[in-house]
């Protein structure tokens, strides 16, 4: 069964609209990664301020090499990390807080089709 992955991201008010343009402008960065299955930035409604960054993927093994791979090349500003200004230094990070739950996939349901 699957892995997922959640990254719960503290980001104060004022910083909302900066994570959520840097996730827009990522679209695509883990899609094409080995072992990746699916992916959601999911905004706070009410009473809190974390966001939560939801991933699903093949195995752990997967997730760790995307880690140790595409993540931290795009989270140093190296291949096609995009991630440093026009002054070429890195942007003041837009979550005060990070914290990250691992879960194993143990049952899955979809919606029913026909009849």
């Amino acid at each position: 069964m699957s892995i997922v992955k959640i990254n719960v991201l503290t980001v104060p008010a004022e910083q909302r609209e900066v994570l959520e343009q840097r996730f827009a402008s990522r679209a695509g960065a883990v899609e094409g990664s080995d072992g990746f299955e699916w992916f959601e930035l999911l905004r706070p409604v009410e009473g809190t301020d974390q966001y939560l960054v939801y991933t699903r993927w093949r195995s752990e093994e997967d997730f760790q090499a995307w880690m140790e791979g595409p993540m931290k090349a795009a989270h140093q500003g190296g291949a096609g990390g995009g991630a440093a200004g026009a002054s070429g230094e890195r942007p003041k990070p837009a979550a005060s807080a990070s914290t990250l739950w691992s879960f194993e996939v143990v049952q899955q349901a979809g919606p029913k089709t026909g009849a």
